[in-house]
């Protein structure tokens, strides 16, 4: 074992929240049903369901200016990582590289070209169609399920973790962005440990 892997392994529980429409919230809070997995080819971290870690403002403020949501909402959820592919540990960038050559390889075997990362409209200083990325992640997680079919030492990935630069300056000339946040994909749902719903701070207590 290595050093690296020594420490790689995130806290055992992490709060995140989902951005949704009513609709979805009261399925999540009150009927107990399950998020479903998102399954779009431009997803930012592969396919799997989606929450900003630690970030209720953010999930919330998705939630207004996504168009195909009418009444916004936000569900919280405790999180178990798992075998977690952070992205933000320097260590996994060899992953995603190889992750890449192999995408690389299996789209000339087919005669199709490499999907893009692509912006949207005039808004060229966020890509937020990550087809490129996605299929880097989802080639990861296929190439790692054939290994473990053999090979014990191959564990699949239950999540991915990355950090997003995202949004305007927050000052000019500043390189922190308005939106820049940290998402979390859930690929194995028992990650999720239980739904729950935000509440509202106490002003009559200090926040522990």
């Amino acid at each position: 074992m290595s050093v690296n892997q020594m420490y790689s392994k995130l806290p055992n529980l992490v709060v995140g929240f989902h951005g949704c429409d009513k609709s979805v919230y009261d399925k999540v809070i009150k009927e107990r049903k399950a998020l479903k997995p998102s399954n779009n080819k431009y997803d930012w971290l592969g396919n799997g369901i989606y929450f900003w870690e630690q970030d209720y403002d953010r999930a919330l403020d998705w939630a207004k200016q996504n168009g195909n949501i009418k009444e916004s909402a936000v569900v919280g959820a405790i999180l178990d990582l798992g075998n977690c592919l952070n992205l933000v540990d320097a260590h996994n960038n060899k992953i995603l590289k190889l992750g890449y050559e192999l995408l690389k390889i299996n789209s000339k075997i087919i005669g199709a070209d490499l999907p893009q990362n692509r912006a949207v409209g005039d808004n060229d200083h966020d890509v937020l169609l990550r087809d490129l990325d996605c299929a880097v992640i989802q080639q990861i997680h296929t190439a790692i399920k054939a290994g473990a079919q053999s090979d014990p030492d191959y564990t699949p990935y239950d999540s991915v973790r990355g950090a997003f630069i995202e949004g305007n300056e927050v000052y000019p000339g500043s390189q922190f962005r308005e939106k820049t946040h940290m998402q979390i994909c859930i690929v194995n749902p028992n990650c999720i440990k239980g739904y729950f719903d935000p509440l509202t701070s106490d002003a009559n207590y200090p926040m522990p």
